[in-house]
């Protein structure tokens, strides 16, 4: 049981950082209000749930017209508790263990593992 708990708090500690990135990119995503909606837009079954996340609709032939205000409140709520949580686990990572170093450890590369594959993946002209 303590090696689950040891793992899962450095788990978390890794991920913690990716998590609030995307957390606080789909909050900006959602607010956002230059994205065009069209009904039809989503034709599958995929399409119609991934438009939830990107517009804040289920696409539907009967609807006329969408209010996502409601869905937005929603959203930027689980957001901000999203992160809290998130924050406060960080801070008992700190306190739960006497050894702070694996904890740091595990946010720096939570932090710098995603930025070298994101750099790795990337073709890079000859020359530049």
């Amino acid at each position: 049981m303590k090696f689950l708990r040891r793992l899962h708090l450095y788990l978390g500690c890794f991920f913690a950082p990716l998590l609030l990135f995307f957390i606080a990119t789909g909050w900006y995503q959602t607010l956002q209000v230059d994205r065009q909606k069209r009904r039809g837009e989503a034709e599958t079954w995929i399409d119609k749930v991934t438009s939830v996340h990107k517009d804040q609709i289920f696409p539907t032939e009967s609807a006329m017209s969408y209010n996502t205000m409601l869905f937005k409140c929603l959203v930027v709520a689980m957001s901000v508790a999203l992160i809290a949580t998130i924050i406060i686990g960080i801070v008992l990572a700190f306190k739960i263990l006497r050894l702070r170093w694996p904890v740091y450890l595990s946010l720096v590369l939570g932090v710098a593992l995603p930025i070298l594959l994101l750099w790795l993946g990337q073709k890079r002209g000859v020359g530049l």
